[in-house]
């Protein structure tokens, strides 16, 4: 394993103290505890929270910034937060009209935050929450009962986001988070694993000429393995699979994001958004806008994965306005 690390023990902390010393204008973390803040807390509006294991960088610290999230809790690498953790960080965000919780559905995500929230509302604090499970690619896992939260809930943390920089009061942003997650739909492919730092080796093989079509982002099963295909074969493969279950025409708008998990060259993404757009115009679907990079990774994972929100006018709107984080500016 070669890893630009000092102890595997210590990548959490150090990582986001880095990320305060070269961000400190936008994020701080908590002392104690590793967990982001905005560096402004912003009086009178909704908070949002979320975060899970390490390693999906900049998911979810580099969102935690105007118009998006206020906290971001960091679990040890692909395991969740503490509830001790997000209680931290519900306290330090709340400020006054309540705090909307998004969270990935796997099940220790779920089961941590949901207490953290019991724990804060015994504090006074008003707690709400949804959970995003955006992943068409299977119905269980390792990490879940039912479909994983997976790239999806950024679009959720900008749109939620939004919606409470406002000054919407928490049912309202709860709505719009649950109106995009009822609209997001995820399906990747890896082209190989990665290697956690605490295990020292990677999490599965594949050979040369294989993918995993539908893997997770802590590396859980796909739905199968495939021979290597050409990259536009590859994205008919995954926006079938998305148009498959999120049905999509003529008239249609959307926002489309094409996500790196963390060791796809740049150039190869936007070869795969080349066909992204092709089929969208073939349907007549109208691309609204269109994110290409690494924004929820797996470590140094190959592979992609496209993720396909259904916009109305309000998720528009709401898409379109400004963001200031590390990892969207909008």
């Amino acid at each position: 394993m070669k890893k630009l690390i000092n102890k595997p023990e210590n990548v959490e902390v150090e990582m986001l103290e880095g990320m305060e010393m070269a961000h400190g204008d936008l994020l701080r973390k908590l002392e104690g505890f590793n967990v982001l803040v905005r560096a402004n807390k912003k009086q009178g509006k909704v908070a949002l929270v979320s975060g899970g294991g390490s390693g999906h960088e900049p998911a979810h610290g580099g969102y935690v910034g105007t118009g998006m999230l206020d906290g971001a809790v960091a679990g040890a690498m692909f395991t969740s937060p503490t509830p001790d953790q997000v209680f931290e960080a519900v306290k330090a965000v709340d400020a006054g009209k309540g705090v909307l919780l998004v969270i990935k559905n796997y099940t220790g995500d779920v089961l941590n935050f949901e207490m953290a929230a019991d724990m804060a509302e015994m504090e006074g604090i008003k707690v709400d929450k949804v959970i995003v499970n955006d992943d068409v690619a299977v119905m269980n896992s390792l990490y879940t009962t039912g479909r994983r939260g997976v790239a999806g809930t950024v679009f959720v943390h900008k749109v939620a986001g939004a919606m409470a920089e406002r000054g919407a009061e928490l049912d309202e942003v709860k709505r719009v988070a649950e109106k995009a997650i009822a609209n997001v739909r995820t399906m990747g492919v890896a082209l190989s694993a990665c290697t956690v730092p605490a295990a020292g080796k990677p999490g599965f093989a594949l050979e040369e000429d294989e993918m995993e079509v539908g893997l997770g982002i802590h590396g859980e099963p796909g739905t199968h393995k495939s021979k290597m295909l050409p990259a536009d074969e590859i994205v008919d493969l995954l926006l079938g699979k998305i148009f498959e279950d999120m049905p999509m025409g003529n008239g249609d708008k959307v926002a489309v994001m094409v996500n790196g998990c963390g060791g796809t060259p740049v150039s190869e993404l936007y070869i795969l958004n080349r066909r992204v757009a092709q089929v969208m115009a073939e349907k007549g679907i109208e691309v609204k806008k269109t994110l290409v990079g690494d924004y929820m990774t797996s470590l140094e994972m190959q592979g992609g994965a496209v993720s396909v929100l259904k916009l109305d006018d309000e998720l528009e709107g709401l898409l379109n306005e400004p963001a200031d984080t590390v990892g969207l500016k909008i």
